[in-house]
């Protein structure tokens, strides 16, 4: 079956007109398809979804569907516009939230209009922005049962488990490349008892289960053309319960590193406070006093606990002979892992700073 039979499985009318590829996402194939409806063209996303990752496609969709649906309801009430602001699944002409030929998994979502995405903070003002549109997906969903969501990827954010798997990537040392990382090894078992911190708070009822995000890159959140204000989180499949201080921390991570995330040399490597303020600022506006006194507290963890997690995963990657991320030269994961290391150590140098910040704008 050709693509454009499959787009005509979806509840849209009108003829397709023009149709290509779209974006710069890496895991869901995503086109662009325009059709000509009444004398004027309608835009709407096709992607084809990527069932290596997102084995369950009942549950991704459900997920989706019950998230973007709540969110619409919520934005309508506040006077808002949810065709805007909210993404809007397209149903298959059979009812269904996708459509399934051939093996694999198609769905549609209606195009949001006279807005960009950047895969780079270009401005301060872009990362405030993002900080902003995300605290407010936050606060709008912090009624939403998050206990009802699927888990689209298992254990995705439990750190513990994370650090039991590099642990067992050292032993194992399947490619013998433990001689080679022993620094990196040791850097992150020094620090063992801090992996379990937000896991056991949330254990503890202190830390409440909430819907996430789990993808809180910049790119993930549609800006207006005109304004540069954000519009839209976008980009909803790790839509999942789990811990608002990992979504505030994952931004930090990617976002306020004054480098690339493989970056060789590690004295450009740096927490910008300059940019981890913004977020702060916007993140906490957004989400418009519905954290609790301890998830405000624990946001800089978040931020360290985030990046540990993702240099350790690198890191248990090289060790195992670079299975899981896409390398593009000798010793990538190694690189990556360093990154995150060195970002990690100039928050703990920071984190004085970074705490003071939090409680500047928790008032």
């Amino acid at each position: 079956m050709e693509k454009r039979e499959m787009v005509e499985k979806f509840a849209v009318d009108g003829v397709i007109a023009e149709m290509g590829e779209y974006g710069s996402g890496h895991i869901n194939r995503t086109e662009l398809v325009q059709m000509q409806q009444n004398g004027k063209r309608e835009k709407y996303i096709f992607q084809q979804i990527n069932t290596e990752i997102f084995r369950n496609v009942d549950e991704l969709m459900e997920n989706i569907v019950g998230v973007t649906d709540y969110l619409r309801e919520k934005i309508k009430a506040a006077g808002g516009d949810p065709a805007r602001e909210a993404l809007q699944v397209i149903p298959a002409r059979d009812g269904a939230s996708y459509f399934r030929a051939e093996g694999h998994c198609y769905r549609m979502y209606r195009f949001i209009p006279d807005a960009v995405s950047y895969d780079a903070v270009r401005q301060p003002e872009d990362f405030y922005e993002s900080a902003l549109a995300f605290g407010t997906f936050q606060s709008l969903l912090s009624d939403y049962p998050a206990e009802t969501l699927h888990e689209t990827i298992p254990d995705f954010h439990n750190t513990p488990k994370r650090f039991a798997d590099f642990c067992r990537a050292v032993e194992q040392d399947v490619c013998g490349r433990v001689k080679l990382a022993q620094k990196e090894i040791e850097f992150f078992m020094e620090r063992e008892q801090e992996m379990s911190v937000l896991t056991d708070l949330q254990a503890a009822g202190e830390l409440p289960l909430r819907v996430t995000h789990n993808d809180t890159k910049l790119n993930n959140v549609m800006l207006d053309a005109k304004t540069g204000k954000g519009v839209c989180v976008i980009d909803l499949d790790t839509v999942m319960p789990g811990l608002a201080v990992n979504d505030f921390g994952d931004s930090i991570r990617f976002g306020a590193n004054t480098a690339a995330e493989d970056e060789t040399d590690l004295s450009k490597v740096s927490l910008d406070l300059g940019l981890y303020e913004q977020y702060v600022r916007g993140f906490l506006q957004g989400c418009q006093g519905s954290l609790t006194k301890k998830e405000l507290e624990m946001l800089p963890m978040g931020a360290k606990m985030m990046t540990m997690e993702c240099g350790m995963r690198f890191l248990a990657d090289f060790l195992s002979g670079d299975t899981y991320f896409r390398i593009h030269r000798e010793q990538h994961n190694l690189d990556r892992s360093r990154t995150q290391m060195a970002l990690t150590a100039d928050m703990e140098r920071k984190w004085e700073q970074m705490k003071q910040i939090v409680d500047q704008y928790s008032k």
